[in-house]
């Protein structure tokens, strides 16, 4: 038998190794294996690599000179812009190539330079790549900081972010990328090292250590700057590598110079109003902000033609109530910065380009702001928004700034999108307001966020019959049809407008509202085409029903709300008070006087000792409650092999636990939501959790136990007897 196994055996060995002698034979007389052993036996091939592997830091100058062009091809969708950008910005452009040059030394860590050339070579394409597609859509620069919204981005697909396929595509290319770097690695050919490793080290700590002493030493110049007051003319200006850098290693708030408790004390004391402050809740008004995504103006664009006035009733507001040009620091997108100058007084130019603080320093620090402070004088303060509650973390960031409570999308029953069904309209957000204030007695600040005029905009023709034509002068058919539907939506968004004041009237409530909007729309705009000559200058108007004086004044996003509370008669808070007296005193909000001071006094609330609140916390983080109405389950019944669960104030992101597990759930509709019969059995606890991003709970019903409607009265009765011991059971395990 051992001698029948054993011829086995041996056959099996023969015939595979006739069939790899077979199979390597047959390789062997193929013209591309034969080709490819030509190709990589050339002796000038193989004296060129050795060349290259001899002389790889010289190599590396003419390398990263075409990389650092590429990169700018990329970012200026056009290879003569790049070659512009090389002929008028000569120093910025060999500055960026240095800092490429300086990443290609790593190389030289290891004996497979090839593979560590192809990895660096990889991430700036990448960058590059991903920095031209951003910019296909917006205005702003990709940057560092927009990793913080890749979670963000996930939840919001088939947006003008990214499709689902696009996705796909780019998880596909990474993947096939990583496997061949990893071939790479084990196939590449290893290059001879004629230098000690100690050597090797010290060159690359020397190349990465003369980085900060170049670049002082070219800001110095002027050649270089370390802040850019408009981030897109930034990265053109000084390159997107360096944009890019400095969006890495420059966040946060650098202390200002002289930095103390005596000129806190001295900067508080001088802003610090005569007045006394005679706003409080029980008589004053409620005060509603509101921001309207992307609002643009178009009468004021040059080339825009409209069969009638898209935006009526903004224009009659404009001339019955309080208005002006608002100054804001972001165009296209990054509406969360403009958000925050309005609620915080602050400003954002003092932080790291393309920096939302919202995403940073609010998620490890508390911020007074304006709902904080009108809390001194018995305000509750609510946010209203039909996108995600987590979108950038604002949850979180409306806690950090002393709001009551938050109504976000989950919170929402929405049934109603825009034509291109990417966005909610924003109609349900006049029900959502009015129910906020009625929660509370007393007068309420309210801060309202649209998204009905949110981007993209599609370049095929959507709307077939628009209530609004429109006539792009000189532009192409795509860009026309974006226009068109951008302002069918800023039409409805009109309408909106219309709507949520005639709800204020029907209170009969003392109310002021502000809106405005958070930065122009992108398209392809230009700082020539619009009246006001700056794409960083929108509009914001306000309603009153009180009697406030029609007086308007241009102002910057940090201004603002400062300036309304003062004509309300509230002077206190820290940041309202230093930016009414500077408005007062006509100082430009934009002077290095007004400016200065408010660094000192924005740092010193962030990141420094808090001297203005004598060291202590005296704006802590609320508890902040998501949505105002409670999620009930009312009765659960079994037909048709579906549980049905009926309630009030369900949505599409309510989903189902039994017994603390979530599972798969199926919304009917506000009132009604089903899942599997199977998945539940007598006795299990039913529960409807409101469910955001990341699995985030926000808000949880009642408590519903599950009993089968075919159980007899005695079954009933062992059953109620049996949740009754063990909730008593779980009662006795928690106290103790």
């Amino acid at each position: 038998m051992k001698k029948f196994f054993h011829k086995i055996k041996t056959g099996l060995l023969n015939l595979n190794q006739n069939l790899m002698e077979r199979t390597l034979k047959r390789r062997e007389n193929s013209k591309f294996y034969q080709a490819r052993m030509r190709r990589k036996n050339d002796p000038k091939r193989i004296a060129r690599a050795e060349f290259m592997d001899r002389h790889s830091l010289l190599f590396h100058i003419p390398l990263s000179l075409a990389m650092c062009f590429i990169l700018e091809w990329l970012s200026h969708h056009s290879f003569m812009s790049a070659v512009s950008f090389v002929q008028n910005h000569t120093v910025a452009y060999l500055y960026n190539s240095y800092l490429i040059f300086v990443c290609y030394t790593l190389c030289f860590l290891v004996t497979r330079q090839s593979f560590v050339r192809y990895i660096v070579s990889a991430v700036f394409v990448m960058l590059g790549i991903t920095n031209c597609i951003v910019l296909l859509n917006r205005v702003t620069p990709f940057g560092f900081t927009d990793l913080y919204m890749i979670g963000d981005l996930l939840t919001m697909q088939n947006t003008n972010y990214f499709s689902r396929s696009q996705g796909a595509v780019c998880v596909i290319a990474i993947v096939i990328y990583a496997l061949y770097m990893v071939r790479k690695w084990f196939k590449g050919k290893k290059s001879k090292l004629r230098t000690p490793l100690w050597f090797r080290v010290l060159l690359i700590c020397a190349s990465f250590g003369s980085i900060p002493l170049v670049t002082n030493t070219l800001q110095d110049m002027g050649y270089l700057s370390s802040y850019f007051g408009n981030l897109a003319q930034g990265y053109t200006d000084y390159g997107y590598v360096y944009g890019f850098a400095t969006s890495v290693f420059n966040r946060g708030m650098s202390k200002p110079d002289g930095y103390s408790e005596e000129l806190v004390d001295e900067i508080v004391a001088e802003s610090t109003s005569n007045e006394e402050t005679t706003l409080n809740a029980t008589d004053g008004p409620n005060i509603v902000v509101v921001l309207l995504e992307s609002f643009f103006d178009v009468s004021e664009c040059s080339f825009i033609e409209t069969s009638e006035d898209p935006i009526p009733y903004f224009h009659y507001l404009e001339e019955n109530y309080s208005t002006g040009h608002l100054t804001v620091p972001v165009v296209g997108a990054g509406t969360c910065n403009s958000e925050f100058e309005i609620l915080t007084g602050m400003s954002c130019q003092f932080f790291g380009p393309g920096e939302y603080p919202q995403k940073t320093i609010l998620k490890e620090t508390d911020c007074e702001s304006i709902a904080a402070d009108l809390r001194t004088v018995g305000y509750s303060s609510h946010v209203v928004h039909n996108n995600g509650g987590n979108f950038y973390s604002r949850a979180n960031a409306f806690s950090m700034m002393g709001f009551d409570s938050f109504t976000c999308k989950e919170m929402l029953d929405i049934t109603e999108y825009t034509p291109m069904g990417s966005w909610p309209t924003d109609t349900i957000l006049i029900g959502a307001t009015s129910d906020a204030l009625d929660t509370t007695e007393g007068s309420d600040f309210v801060y309202t966020i649209t998204v009905g005029t949110h981007g993209d905009y599609p370049t095929e023709k959507i709307i077939e019959d628009p209530a609004i034509t429109v006539t792009a002068v000189g532009k192409d058919e795509a860009l026309e049809n974006q226009w068109e539907y951008y302002i069918n939506m800023l039409h409805d968004m009109d309408t909106f407008i219309q709507e949520y004041i005639a709800m204020f009237e029907e209170r009969d409530e003392d109310t002021l509202v502000i809106m405005f909007g958070d930065h122009l729309p992108t398209m392809g705009l230009t700082a020539d085409e619009v009246a006001t000559g700056d794409l960083y200058q929108t509009k914001y108007i306000t309603w009153n029903n009180f009697g406030m004086n029609k007086e308007d004044a241009d102002l910057t996003a940090y201004q603002l709300v400062s300036e309304y509370l003062g004509r309300l008669g509230f002077y206190d808070g820290t940041m309202v008070s230093y930016n009414q007296s500077k408005t007062a005193q006509g100082i430009d909000a934009t002077s290095d006087e007004y400016m200065d001071d408010l660094e000192v006094l924005q740092y010193d609330i962030l990141y420094g000792d808090r001297y203005v609140y004598d060291g202590e916390d005296a704006y802590p983080a609320t508890d902040l409650e998501m949505g105002v109405k409670d999620v009930v389950i009312d009765s659960v019944y079994k037909f048709n092999g579906r549980i049905h669960i009926y309630g009030e104030n369900f949505s599409k992101w309510s989903k189902v636990y039994i017994n603390g597990e979530k599972v798969s759930t199926t919304y009917e509709s506000g009132q009604v939501l089903t899942i599997d019969s199977d998945l539940v059995e007598n006795g299990d606890i039913i529960e409807v959790c409101q469910v955001g991003s990341s699995s985030t709970i926000f808000r949880t019903s009642n408590a519903y136990t599950y009993t089968d409607p075919t159980l007899t009265e005695e079954e009933l009765e062992a059953l109620g007897e049996e949740t009754e011991a063990e909730e008593t059971e779980a009662t006795n395990e928690a106290n103790e």
